[in-house]
């Protein structure tokens, strides 16, 4: 992967290079941001750009070399961590390790792919992955033996904040004093996840949503869409490219969230004082908790999704709105005047702890419940 090949950024791709060029490499990066918008593709171009310029010192013909091992992303002194949990394959004691031909086909067909998407690939979305201890002794192990090729050793560990708890610690001091011209970049879309110890060490690195010109451009030269789809697409999208691609393929994730969506909030309007809605109710949290936990944060993400969109229809800021229901007999204007300022905050924050919740094990039928109950009555609060 080429800086040139990643969407916009131009003021992250600029620094990194400047701060490579006068050899002023932080041992331990954090790239903060979400996936959408190229945080894993930016480290491995800047692992790139470390590496090959490293070995174009030495001969011409040493950084071709370089850049070939690279395209397949198996140069030997580059390395990877990311979440795993056992799947079919590996029953026991999964590792990072056990996966890194599936991870290098998935980074090189999907480089702002998300932790969903990997999840999908390896067939545990009804699991919750990590990075474990074991993974921290690989690590370690790893970077303790001498650069291949003589120059720097990257380590690039993406979703950072799936350490565990004994496995942050376990490398908390490689991170502070690793060995000589050895790189981290941790990558996440959720600092606030990571051991504090362990980001006071890195120099941080905020990723903003990309700019809606950027994704339009990539959408019409990339993928043949017409100027007028891209730039509709692009809108949509958020500064995500990943949710922009999503778009562009028709991504059934959206056609099955809104059902269960409009099924949910219509069964919570009539809830009040209705037994038969409660009870309703309760069977659809027990019919959504049976997907895999990942499928459940992803519904819930996009419920916040729509809750926003409708708040926007409800003060009419139409030239934000962009989501448009497919459902026969719901309309967004028709519900949009449910969601205003005296409800959006608590029903927003209720979304996400439930989120919370479901990312630390807990029971997702009772929490779904207990979510669906509270909407009951969020939904008839009076506007302020």
């Amino acid at each position: 992967m080429l800086f040139s090949e990643i969407l916009g950024l131009d003021h992250i791709k600029n620094h990194l290079m400047t701060s490579a060029d006068r050899g002023r490499i932080p041992h331990a990066q954090l790239f903060v941001g979400n996936h959408g918008s190229g945080t894993l593709p930016m480290a491995i171009a800047y692992a790139r750009y470390i590496l090959c310029k490293s070995a174009e010192k030495k001969s011409k013909e040493a950084g071709i070399a370089c850049a070939k091992k690279l395209d397949n992303l198996a140069h030997p002194d580059l390395h990877f961590s990311f979440p795993s949990t056992n799947n079919k394959r590996v029953t026991t004691q999964a590792r990072a390790l056990d996966f890194m031909q599936e991870w290098r086909k998935f980074v090189l067909e999907k480089p702002y792919g998300s932790l969903y998407d990997w999840y999908l690939d390896l067939g545990i979305d009804n699991k919750q992955g990590s990075i474990s201890l074991n993974d921290a002794k690989d690590i370690a192990q790893t970077l303790a033996l001498k650069s291949f090729e003589g120059g720097y050793k990257i380590m690039i560990i993406w979703h950072a904040e799936k350490m565990n708890l004994r496995a942050s610690n376990n490398l908390l001091k490689l991170i502070e004093e690793p060995p000589n011209k050895t790189l981290f970049i941790l990558i996440t879309d959720n600092e606030n996840q990571i051991l504090q110890t362990i980001r006071s060490r890195c120099q941080k690195i905020n990723f903003p949503p990309l700019g809606e010109n950027d994704i339009q451009s990539a959408l019409e030269n990339l993928h043949q869409c017409s100027s007028d789809m891209a730039q509709k697409i692009a809108f949509q999208a958020d500064g995500d490219y990943s949710k922009a691609l999503q778009i562009l393929e028709g991504n059934e994730d959206e056609e099955k969230f809104e059902s269960w969506f409009i099924d949910w909030v219509r069964t919570a309007f009539l809830a009040k004082g209705n037994k038969a809605s409660i009870l309703k109710l309760i069977s659809w949290s027990e019919e959504i908790a049976k997907t895999g936990r990942e499928t459940q944060k992803k519904f819930l993400l996009y419920c916040i999704d729509f809750m926003r969109q409708a708040l926007l229809q409800n003060y009419q800021v139409e030239s934000l709105v962009y989501l448009q229901p497919h459902t026969k007999k719901f309309k967004l204007e028709n519900f949009a005047p449910f969601i205003h300022g005296g409800n959006i905050v608590d029903i927003t924050k209720e979304l996400e702890l439930a989120i919370y919740h479901i990312e630390r094990n807990g029971n997702a039928r009772i929490i779904l419940s207990d979510l669906s109950i509270k909407l009951t009555r969020l939904l008839h609060r009076r506007s302020n």
